[in-house]
């Protein structure tokens, strides 16, 4: 079982630390950083020293938006693997996230448990459809 580092960018604070504890608790996981923004979060994934396996991003922030931090990542020289949750997960800003380099999108009404399985998988060693994923 591998401990996955995940970065958060969640401009709710309950929002924030009750995903952070549920994530903590129930997958083999630690939430190495966070960010409210979308210039916080592009700086923070920018730096090659932070290890990082997976990043979970809500689309509308305090400032700039998660499209801006999916867009940004694309133009990183180091890729990462980008899921978003958000209450607006339509079929437009699914199609929209996935367009931009989202791996999944999740729904923060009703897909937490998914996302919790997709986490654990990860952290077992296993991409969600069951083949074998590479973590950092």
């Amino acid at each position: 079982m591998h401990l996955l580092n995940i970065y958060l960018v969640e401009d709710s604070p309950v929002i924030r630390e009750n995903l952070i504890a549920t994530l903590e608790e129930l997958v083999s996981a630690k939430v190495v950083g966070t960010a409210v923004d979308e210039a916080t979060a592009v700086r923070w994934l920018s730096d090659l020293d932070h290890p990082v396996d997976l990043v979970i991003v809500d689309i509308f922030l305090k400032s700039g938006s998660g499209l801006g931090v999916l867009r940004a990542a694309q133009a990183l020289p180091q890729r990462y693997r980008l899921v978003v949750l958000s209450n607006y997960a339509t079929p437009v800003m699914r199609r929209n996230c996935l367009a931009l380099g989202a791996d999944r999108v999740f729904d923060k009404s009703n897909d937490i448990e998914v996302l919790i399985e997709y986490c654990a998988a990860l952290a077992a060693g296993a991409s969600p459809d069951g083949s074998p994923v590479a973590l950092a």
